[in-house]
């Protein structure tokens, strides 16, 4: 007897069947999208708060980072920002020593989604090299402050895990944790001003 093929899709809650192996733009919607980031949590939910710190407030950090760092970028580019770790509502978040041990398969997984995502919402499948830069860059603000506001790091320890911040970048912005509910609104809401802004 022939073995059993594992599956490899996910049914989403739109009613979408989305192949993991072979994800395309035809079956990415942004419902599912800010659904899945905001019941997923930041830090292996190792936070302090009532709330755990999802992907989709972590998303909607880094663009306003990303923003504050390149004022009067192109829209387009923002929206990268926000949908910087959209393959995380399917494969879900590990944190770095977690991803160095599974190895090469979860990268190429997050590559393909990315793709997948990007090209679903008018963007390059892969971003100009500049661009991923200055998301990195926001992306690692972004971990500074949640390590220091609610991850329990000290400065010291977030300055040599992440970089110690530019204050201009980081100043004022606090981490307040919400409700899934309340994110998943959010996120959908800059995702589609920031469609609007970019013509499409």
């Amino acid at each position: 007897m022939a073995a059993k093929q594992a599956r490899a899709w996910q049914r989403m809650l739109s009613g979408r069947r989305l192949d993991l192996l072979d994800p395309t733009p035809m079956d990415i919607e942004i419902a599912d999208i800010a659904h899945g980031l905001a019941f997923v949590a930041r830090w292996n939910g190792q936070t302090r708060g009532d709330w755990p710190y999802s992907v989709a407030e972590h998303s909607l950090l880094v663009e306003a980072i990303f923003s504050r760092a390149n004022p009067g970028i192109a829209p387009r580019w923002q929206l990268a920002a926000l949908l910087h770790d959209a393959p995380e509502y399917v494969i879900g978040d590990m944190i770095s020593p977690v991803k160095a041990a599974v190895g090469p398969g979860y990268g190429e997984l997050d590559t393909r989604l990315t793709a997948a995502v990007h090209l679903k919402f008018g963007l390059p499948s892969m971003l100009p090299a500049a661009i991923k830069k200055q998301i990195k860059l926001a992306d690692n603000v972004s971990a500074w402050l949640e390590a220091v506001q609610i991850a329990g790091f000290s400065e010291t320890e977030a300055n040599r895990f992440f970089g110690r911040p530019d204050p201009a970048l980081a100043r004022g912005l606090e981490i307040v944790l919400r409700p899934p509910a309340e994110v998943r609104r959010d996120f959908v809401s800059r995702h589609d001003a920031l469609l609007k802004l970019a013509g499409q």
